[in-house]
């Protein structure tokens, strides 16, 4: 109950309050349980204003920053998406609650296992998971008509926009590995046309078509 209520606030002081107005976005972070996809010991600040480790170097997004992301990718019931960097699980949750299927991409094997672990015990079956390089998408399951990047990337990854389907939405971090602007990028006849949002900092995305690890 108690956490019921923490989530209940969030939802009306970090995400209403900051005009997020989906439906879809609201009720799919009124129902997930954000503190189950952290350590317990963090239980207690899972629904605070802000990011939190999960190993790795990697975090779980602020909760506002989960719902402009989800709510800027137009998504429905019907929906494909392709999500790179599962991270903790919890952004997949939330986009597990609105789409027919979520298909998500994690370089981190130990991450990946754990999230998986979560999902799974939430009763999740239409998630699909797969360890590997993000930048490269997963072209088997293409076309997408979302493609969620949790990660700042130097420019657009030409392959990931090659598996949107036409019509369909991108919405990334881009800039430097510090500091970036959300962005959304439509396809519109084969073509990229992209629409800056506001700065934002995101962990480096990592990849052939990212930032380099070393």
């Amino acid at each position: 109950m108690e956490f019921e209520k923490k989530r209940r606030l969030m939802v009306e002081n970090q995400i209403i309050k900051r005009r997020i107005t989906d439906k879809g976005v609201i009720e799919a972070m009124l129902k997930v349980p954000r503190h189950l996809f952290v350590e317990e010991a963090m239980w207690e600040s899972a629904y605070g204003d802000f990011p939190l480790p999960i190993g790795d170097g990697q975090t779980i997004s602020q909760p506002y920053m989960v719902a402009v992301m989800t709510e800027k990718l137009e998504l429905g019931k019907d929906s494909r998406v392709l999500e790179i960097g599962t991270g903790s699980g919890y952004q997949t949750a939330i986009l597990a609650e609105i789409c027919e299927c979520v298909f998500t991409v994690e370089r981190i094997s130990a991450l990946e296992k754990k999230a998986r672990i979560a999902l799974e015990k939430l009763g999740y079956i239409n998630i699909a998971f797969k360890i590997g390089d993000g930048t490269l998408g997963w072209s088997e399951s293409a076309p997408y008509d979302g493609i969620l990047i949790t990660a700042g990337a130097p420019r657009i990854p030409e392959l990931l926009f090659s598996q949107l389907k036409e019509g369909g939405r991108m919405v990334i971090p881009i800039g430097s590995s510090y500091s970036q602007v959300l962005t959304v990028v439509r396809k519109r006849k084969g073509k990229m046309v992209e629409e800056p949002c506001f700065g934002c900092t995101f962990v480096p995305l990592i990849g052939r078509e990212g930032w380099s690890e070393e």
